[in-house]
């Protein structure tokens, strides 16, 4: 089998059908590939929607367990996976047609462990097909992942990449349970262990933005534990930071950007914190401990991946401890005021 996809799901009823139907227009004979959902125990109509798939197309597993968050979900499917090679997709996402077909040719001539590629956000409008599916395909650059790290900006999230499964299991790397930004992490752990991986520059994957996704979440219980795990992030990082061989020829650009990708946690748990109910009393022994990991100033959060007059203004507050709380308290009292 050359492909296992992942999707793992909580009530996602309105957009699972057609996450599935962009699978089942991909060109792919039924031998080489499955599709596990797995039913992160939703309380809508996910999972009667996922097992009327599994009845008609016998490509489609659907694996139903208690509600223990989207890490824990990715890992069981990633446990159960026969492919080749893995794909993680969220199922209010969706792929255009006829495209992992190339992915997979691609990943097999070039022997790949890992293969990114481009995805578009979209609202309401459906965007099916590829807008370049039928050009050439470029002669890949292929990069030890310290270098691919080093060379170009790469996204948090796990669906904008393909990765072999014999070398995610030689790694040991899994999801961690029970927090957000597991992707975040997984995603560089594994960029940094590679050996063979490449970008094609193919348009693929359909970001849908939702006003009501996990991330997007404003219940005052959620959106402390964003922050918290934002912080742990922080911390995950400051080994991985730490464990970049540093006789690697592109180790300081890498070490530079992975620490830029540090520094953004901190900074967007900064910006949530303004809208969160978490008592400033909090924030100086939140900063004491970034700075002991090199988190905090944000030095080496503004650059190449994160620029303009907004960021550079919040930074400039951020990094002057006196400003903090007045500046927070501040805004809270504005924007109770206009909400």
């Amino acid at each position: 089998m050359q492909l296992s996809i992942v999707i793992p799901c909580y009530n996602m009823e309105h957009y699972l059908p057609e996450c599935l139907d962009s699978l089942l227009r991909q060109n792919l004979d039924v031998d080489d590939y499955e599709i596990i959902i797995v039913n992160d125990g939703s309380n809508d109509d996910t999972l009667r929607i996922a097992n009327g798939y599994a009845e008609k197309h016998d490509t489609i597993v659907v694996i139903n367990k208690k509600n223990a968050g989207v890490g824990a979900a990715r890992n069981t499917g990633y446990d159960l996976a026969k492919g080749k090679y893995l794909y993680f997709l969220d199922p209010d996402d969706y792929l255009a047609e006829n495209t992992l077909p190339t992915l997979l040719a691609l990943m097999e001539v070039n022997r790949l462990e890992i293969l990114t590629f481009k995805s578009r956000s979209v609202v309401q409008r459906p965007y099916p097909f590829s807008e370049n599916i039928d050009h050439p395909i470029e002669i890949l650059d292929i990069k030890d992942g310290i270098s691919y790290i080093a060379s170009r900006k790469h996204k948090n999230e796990i669906w904008w990449f393909i990765v072999k499964r014999d070398f995610m299991r030689a790694t040991g790397i899994r999801f961690i349970e029970g927090k957000w930004m597991e992707d975040a992490i997984l995603t560089s752990e594994l960029f940094c262990e590679a050996q063979r991986m490449a970008h094609v520059d193919l348009d693929v994957h359909r970001y849908r933005i939702l006003p009501s996704s996990a991330m997007r979440n404003k219940s005052p219980e959620h959106y402390n534990k964003v922050i918290y795990d934002n912080a742990n992030a922080a911390y995950v990082y400051d080994g991985l930071i730490k464990n970049v061989p540093k006789d690697h020829p592109h180790a300081k650009r890498c070490i530079k950007r992975l620490k830029t990708r540090q520094q953004s946690f901190v900074f967007f748990l900064m910006l949530r914190l303004m809208k969160s109910d978490i008592s400033v009393k909090k924030i100086p022994e939140m900063l004491n401990g970034f700075e002991k990991i090199d988190a905090y100033p944000l030095k080496k959060f503004l650059g190449d991946d994160y620029k303009g007059v907004g960021y550079s203004l919040l930074v400039f507050i951020f990094n002057r401890k006196p400003l903090i709380n007045p500046f927070i308290k501040m805004f809270r009292t504005f924007y109770t005021f206009v909400r």
